[in-house]
């Protein structure tokens, strides 16, 4: 029952790895690094956050032994810091304001912050669910598990949205310029050895 809820999640770190440049340009303005670097700063410890949190619920999917609440328990935490981890992102994004220069930037910028904002709400909401669930009835919690691994579908759509309007933000220079930071290398290259992994 659980495995759909595990399956459904496993897309949740990788709108993080969007931010992530792989070309680099060096001409790049120098406002445009000093946004990206406030932008890709916040980025490592909460992709961090969001990745433990997808493997915290694949581990209680694959788990048998584990009782209702202890299965509970983790999945609440791990919805919990999902949606604290999108925050954050979104709250760095916003902070960092548009990136200068750029046409139309204060709109991508804002769709992206949207975006991450809903998902932080839809995690938390989940969270309020899984809290809510009949522990003490296995049955009942098992039904009640299989309503949230529905959700999930859901925030397969919001979450390639959010993919596609940070693909958007970073076109052209944004792209080189979040290239050039360290921290969004860094991600970049722990998202590539776990999808090769992965794929194994």
């Amino acid at each position: 029952m659980n495995k759909k809820l595990a399956a459904a999640l496993s897309g949740g770190a990788v709108l993080v790895v969007a931010l992530s440049g792989c070309s680099s340009n060096k001409g790049t303005d120098p406002k445009l690094i000093s946004w990206a670097k406030t932008v890709c700063d916040a980025v490592p410890a909460q992709d961090a956050k969001i990745k433990a949190a997808n493997a915290a619920i694949s581990q209680t999917a694959s788990d048998t032994t584990s009782s209702p609440a202890t299965i509970q328990k983790t999945d609440s935490k791990a919805f919990q810091d999902m949606s604290d981890g999108y925050k954050a992102l979104a709250a760095a994004i916003s902070g960092a304001g548009a990136p200068p220069g750029i046409d139309d930037g204060a709109k991508r910028q804002q769709d992206v912050v949207k975006n991450l904002n809903s998902l932080s709400a839809s995690y938390a909401d989940l969270k309020k669910k899984v809290d809510a669930l009949e522990t003490k009835d296995q049955a009942k919690f098992a039904s009640g598990l299989h309503d949230v691994a529905s959700q999930m579908a859901n925030l397969e759509t919001q979450n390639k949205s959010g993919t596609a309007a940070l693909e958007a933000l970073e076109q052209g220079e944004v792209k080189d310029a979040i290239a050039e930071q360290a921290s969004c290398k860094k991600v970049s290259a722990t998202a590539s050895a776990s999808a090769s992994s992965t794929a194994s």
